[in-house]
């Protein structure tokens, strides 16, 4: 942040209901996670004079603003797949440092599950056939297709091994089953994700993200209100990101994600190391992106990934070395979509130490005190990284 400038807290988190909604539309998640986050800061709605959302209507963010009687000032609807929410949380940040915004609330809300169950919609083969994407749809480029290549790449260059990949669904799961939100929670072994139905090579079931529904929400307010919230300040204390490719053609390495700059940017700008952070929440739609985002964001070295997330070490448990996806991630907890939302809201609980059954402590016994949430949106295409520290 620069100096001089007002410093930006999230005061207020929340999720809708998760994992099997399907009584619900995607406006009502979002009018559910939006009332529960300002009760979770104690803030009035009147006082709300920002908003972020995106992937919801022909006006997004202007219908969903007025669905929940909003009528803002500033408004965001950057849509980069699941880097979105960190995103926009860096503009909204700017936004407050500027004096342009009082009080920001990003919401997101998805029907996914219901809608393919109830015929609504299917699941999705490509992101269409128009612009640069025409020129690898005839190749049956699915999205899931683009990640595995990407993981084939990282093992044949890095020796990464199939057993180092399942070994982040595992932890993850082992995270989940402490978590009473989650969608999934009964272990699994590296032998269950390596036998499971084949997807797209590498990426066995168990390898991939769940599909579910759910909403969350996020209200970040210029540090004047904090006095005026029920909650511990969390504040934004630095930001980045980066948009590397739309086209495969055009991924100059597919070992390394945006991760790689976006991170750099977020920790020069918050002053701290990747050695420092307690706790670290990243898209996880496949394992591979697990694996590789920690690579990018310097907790070890490129190349050696899969030696760090080797499940016989456990370190990207609730109790390990660097708690990874505490909440289970995608790969457990709940996956509707754009997801990165829910990693700023799973940053924030374990900052103030409202993880129920699955809070980490320092070795005080204290709460985390830093923590990392970065997004990462389409096939490895954009990612938002956000640091925040209590």
């Amino acid at each position: 942040m620069t100096p001089g400038k007002r410093k930006a807290a999230v005061v207020g988190v929340a999720l809708s209901g998760c994992g099997r909604v399907d009584d619900a539309t995607p406006y009502t998640l979002h009018a559910q996670a939006a009332r529960r986050a300002l009760a979770d800061a104690g803030l009035d709605r009147a006082r709300v004079d920002g908003f972020a959302s995106a992937g919801l209507g022909t006006l997004p963010p202007a219908e969903v603003a007025e669905y929940l009687g909003l009528r803002p000032a500033w408004v965001d609807s950057t849509a980069v797949g699941g880097s979105t929410w960190e995103v926009m949380a860096a503009h909204a940040a700017d936004a407050i440092a500027a004096g342009h915004a009082r009080a920001v609330l990003l919401v997101y809300g998805s029907t996914a599950r219901a809608d393919i169950k109830a015929g609504r919609r299917t699941g999705d083969l490509s992101f269409g056939a128009r612009g640069p994407l025409q020129f690898e749809v005839p190749y049956g480029h699915t999205l899931i297709a683009k990640y595995a290549m990407a993981a084939r790449r990282h093992m044949h260059q890095y020796g990464t091994t199939l057993e180092q990949l399942a070994s982040v669904a595992v932890q993850a799961r082992a995270n989940a089953a402490l978590n009473p939100e989650a969608m999934f929670r009964a272990p699994i072994t590296v032998d269950d994700v390596l036998s499971g139905p084949m997807i797209a090579d590498p990426f066995t079931k168990l390898h991939c993200c769940l599909r579910s529904d759910g909403g969350a929400a996020v209200l970040l307010v210029a540090e004047e209100y904090v006095r005026d919230c029920r909650t511990a300040p969390v504040w934004i204390l630095g930001t980045g990101e980066h948009v590397s490719h739309t086209t495969m053609s055009e991924w100059a390495d597919f070992t390394v994600s945006p991760a790689a700059v976006s991170g750099r940017l977020a920790f020069e700008r918050a002053g701290v190391r990747p050695d420092e952070i307690d706790v670290a929440e990243v898209y996880d739609a496949f394992t591979y992106m697990t694996l590789v985002t920690l690579e990018d964001l310097g907790f070890c070295a490129k190349g050696e990934g899969g030696a760090f997330v080797d499940a016989g070490k456990g370190r990207l448990l609730v109790g390990g070395e660097l708690p990874v996806n505490t909440d289970g991630g995608g790969l457990s907890a709940q996956h509707p979509g754009m997801r990165g939302l829910f990693l700023l809201v799973e940053a924030v609980r374990q900052l103030r130490g409202e993880a129920d059954g699955h809070q980490v402590r320092l070795a005080d016994g204290e709460p985390p005190r830093l923590a990392v949430a970065s997004g990462t949106g389409g096939w490895f295409c954009s990612s938002g990284t956000v640091v925040l520290g209590r």
